[in-house]
């Protein structure tokens, strides 16, 4: 049953009463939690460090950059971020594969900023509409110390079968519903422009099935042996919503997700949500390994935070849009890459070969702000738990966006 609407029911001291999961069982439920994790900064901190398992280097230091993406200074240099030829970072990198034996550096031009001791830094980047990482914000690792205990998540999503999309193989091709041009159409989260009529293009099928699936259930086809995990297996990729202010968005909505990340509440004075009254809810979607999404813009900016395993995510700013080779207008999977990122078909995409990038591998307290309609590819490294928010949409980079046909 519902609790009354009093402070003192809610169910952390960070929640809010306009948004989360008002119910009797997650409110036991989290303060079971609050109980066994008080805060502790010290402890926090050092648990999530240990979920993180790599160090990776960048394959060009300060000196060919012109700036320390560890140190950067206080407002974005010239050409930031530094960007290289898209081809050379996968012949480098190939995104078929998530585990290279030997440890691969990075073409890494984003910088990453400590939460507390660069938060001034990192505003003046988000206020110039560039993207860069924040690394350790105490809220966040909370967030991820409690997501990493045996049997939460199990707990906190319960028997309730949530969004999941399916793909014979590891790649995760978004796509809207040709069928449903006069309803609300499925497919996963587009931008927030008014999307066009649909066509279906002939011979055209939906590249991945939309399903509903237990947590335990996809869990157990995430935690796979490698074996059972190659580019050519199946794969699931797992998604939950919370609506919050734009009422009800979904079936079995998970609006404990206010609760869970309130650094994605819709409060004023929020460093990650830019536009609180424009804000889409939350989304998360927990990737196993070696699940692709293909390269897109999305048209809002966007705050992305991984709460365990690893993500490597290639970057690529609006003006890359005609060399990224996009699906039209129109297109079941417009705004996407047209081009298979693990193997580009150069006599077919010769701009492609033109195209530039960098990439950043996103690890356990990690956020990632990326401004409207910036590219983006991703490859869950291992299994995952990746949420995101969106709030409101910049004007800066619309005009490559429009000459591209969109």
């Amino acid at each position: 049953g519902l609790l009354g609407g009093g402070l003192a029911d809610l169910p952390s001291e960070e929640s809010l009463d306009i948004v989360g999961d008002k119910s009797r069982r997650y409110y036991e439920f989290r303060q079971e939690y609050e109980a066994l994790l008080p805060v502790d900064k010290e402890r926090t901190l050092e648990f999530v460090r240990g979920l993180r398992k790599r160090d990776y280097e960048s394959v060009y230091g300060p000196d060919e950059l012109g700036y320390d993406i560890h140190n950067c200074p206080l407002y974005p240099p010239k050409g930031y971020p530094a960007q290289w030829k898209a081809v050379d970072i996968l012949e480098n990198w190939p995104t078929h594969d998530p585990a290279p034996e030997t440890q691969p550096k990075l073409h890494q031009g984003l910088c990453v900023f400590d939460h507390d001791t660069e938060l001034e830094k990192a505003k003046n980047y988000r206020e110039a509409e560039v993207p860069f990482v924040v690394r350790d914000d105490p809220s966040f690792l909370r967030t991820a110390e409690r997501w990493n205990q045996p049997g939460y998540m199990e707990r906190m999503l319960g028997p309730i079968p949530h969004r999941t999309e399916y793909s014979p193989n590891n790649h995760f091709m978004y796509w809207m519903n040709p069928k449903q041009n006069k309803k609300k159409r499925g497919g996963g989260g587009g931008g927030q422009r008014k999307a066009p009529r649909i066509k279906q293009p002939e011979g055209w099928t939906p590249p991945t099935k939309l399903i509903r699936m237990k947590y335990t259930e996809w869990l157990e086809h995430a935690d796979a042996p490698d074996d059972k995990l190659g580019p050519d297996n199946p794969h699931w990729y797992y998604r939950l919503i919370g609506c919050g202010e734009m009422g009800n968005c979904d079936r079995d909505s998970s609006e404990y997700l206010f609760d869970e990340i309130p650094n994605f509440q819709p409060k004023d004075e929020n460093f990650y949500i830019v536009e609180p009254d424009r804000q889409k809810g939350i989304h998360c979607r927990f990737g196993m390994k070696g699940v692709i999404a293909e390269n897109h813009f999305d048209g809002s900016r966007n705050t992305i935070a991984l709460f365990g395993g690893e993500r490597r995510y290639i970057l690529g700013h609006p003006n890359e849009c005609e060399n990224f080779a996009l699906f039209p207008k129109g297109h079941p999977s417009a705004r996407h890459s047209a081009v298979d990122w693990t193997d580009p078909d150069l006599d077919e995409f010769p701009q492609f070969g033109d195209a530039r990038a960098n990439e950043v591998v996103m690890q356990a307290g990690d956020a990632l702000y990326l401004p409207t309609n910036w590219f983006h590819y991703i490859v869950s490294l291992e299994l995952n738990f990746q949420c995101n928010s969106r709030s409101g949409i910049n004007g800066d980079y619309m005009e490559p966006i429009k000459l591209c046909g969109f």
